[in-house]
């Protein structure tokens, strides 16, 4: 039986070489390699490619690499919440390339599979498919995208025996699956390592095969910055926005599997009942969210989309982002509730880009609005200067195009279909005169009912 050698964490940050191109677990700081990272920001190595959903916070994780000077290109999905990342990206001292999440997920995954690349129909249309082939397959326009693959993967495992076996914890697999796999050395630090024959065979997530070398580490909240706990929720309710959420509600049936993005969708959650029968699912590798608990941390609970602990209702799941993805790209996902900055009356959607802005994420939004059968976007009506952000045709970055179903405001609901966008509720306290005046699009009027007020 091979063995995988336990080092250290000092150890292991000898083993990468200035120029290398490092493949990394984690999503936020939640099953994130810390001490491993950290390791590495105390040696002189330079001139490093990091490819991970995000860098990390500021001064934790792969963030310390960064405000070190030890990062020449980072390849990711989001890096909006380190503001050296984005500081950095906008100065040219760091290179950024985004992916969608998925496609990111995706690519790791195919260069642990030995495939070149991929055809995706995620960010077709986009600025970030331009320079990028495309071809048109059974009617879809899909773009190309190359496989990734590293010369050390970076992941952290809940439990691993001496063979290399990793098992991950809850949603802490994101991913670190795909991640092993995907380079030439590959480090797993662990927070249990157990002898061989310890592990249920059945619950092995990463054969030993892949696993060159373990560490110990053992994890507390301090090291996973804004996942650690429930307190660190930025959650804002008012009657406003419970109002949006009570009509997104309105448009979910029972059974329906929905994917909730960050801001006002995540209200939603709060609204749902043991008796509704739908089913949350979160991008980061959950089937079966339940309400934030409580009290406690990242260390106890699952995390959401929004890194913030949650709950896991009776049936619950747990699998890695590439798997995670691939449902939501293969249509298995019925509803995805997100938030909006435009939509115009072609059903177009902008959601992740201001020109001239600092901000350096894309996140899972392009997979979800052309993977998800059904798209709820809900969105202040205005922007602050007053302008209306539902809008002849978008001319901010799209996300996607033609994709919104719904369009859900603080004045009205709006449906798109073959008769265009129609507005067919008010929302309470919303007039008619106010939407017309507020609207820059165009829209016909089949009202059904107003929305009933919250409380």
């Amino acid at each position: 039986m091979k063995t995988a050698p336990q080092i250290s964490a000092q150890q292991a940050a000898q083993k990468i070489n200035s120029g290398d191109v490092l493949i990394v677990g984690g999503f936020g700081m939640t099953g994130t390699p810390v001490h491993l990272l950290h390791a590495i920001a105390e040696t002189d190595t330079t001139d490093l490619t990091y490819i991970g959903n995000n860098v990390g916070e500021t001064g934790l994780g792969g963030g310390r690499l960064l405000r070190n000077g030890q990062l020449k290109k980072a390849i990711g999905s989001y890096f909006t919440s380190n503001r050296e990342a984005v500081a950095a990206a906008q100065s040219g001292a760091m290179d950024v390339e985004l992916l969608p999440q998925g496609t990111l997920a995706e690519a790791i995954r195919a260069g642990g599979a030995g495939i070149g690349g991929f055809f995706t129909p995620t960010s077709a249309g986009t600025p970030l498919a331009e320079g990028r082939e495309t071809r048109t397959i059974d009617g879809t326009e899909m773009v190309y995208i190359p496989a990734l693959r590293g010369n050390v993967a970076l992941v952290r495992a809940w439990r691993a025996d001496t063979a290399g076996n990793l098992q991950y914890r809850m949603t802490e697999n994101n991913f670190n699956q795909a991640a092993a796999t995907a380079a030439d050395l590959v480090i797993a630090e662990v927070e249990e390592i157990v002898p061989v024959g310890a592990l249920d065979p059945n619950q092995v997530h990463t054969p030993g095969c892949f696993v060159d070398f373990l560490v110990q580490a053992n994890l507390c909240e301090e090291n996973l910055g804004s996942s650690a706990s429930v307190s660190a929720s930025l959650k804002k309710v008012d009657a406003q926005r419970l109002n949006m959420a009570r009509a997104a509600l309105t448009e979910l049936r029972r059974g329906d599997i929905v994917n909730l993005g960050i801001g006002i969708p995540t209200l939603v959650a709060d609204l749902l009942d043991a008796s509704s029968g739908i089913i949350m699912h979160t991008e980061n590798g959950m089937l079966g969210v339940g309400p934030e608990p409580e009290s406690g941390g990242a260390m106890d609970y699952p995390v959401n989309a929004g890194k913030i602990p949650v709950t896991a209702l009776p049936g619950a799941s747990y699998f890695d982002s590439a798997t995670s993805f691939a449902m939501i790209r293969g249509g298995h996902v019925d509803v995805a509730i997100m938030g909006g900055l435009q939509v115009d009356e072609w059903g177009n959607l902008a959601n992740w880009a201001v020109p001239g802005k600092p901000l350096l994420g894309v996140g899972g939004a392009m997979d979800l609005a052309s993977g998800a059968d059904r798209l709820i976007i809900t969105m202040t009506h205005c922007n602050r200067d007053g302008s209306s952000k539902v809008v002849p045709r978008c001319d901010l970055p799209l996300t996607a195009a033609g994709v919104v179903d719904v369009l859900i405001t603080e004045l009205a609901v709006f449906r798109f279909g073959e008769s265009g966008m129609q507005l067919v509720k008010l929302m309470p306290g919303a007039t008619l005169e106010q939407v017309k005046e507020k609207t820059a699009a165009e829209f016909t009027v089949a009202l059904e009912e107003t929305v009933a007020a919250e409380g």
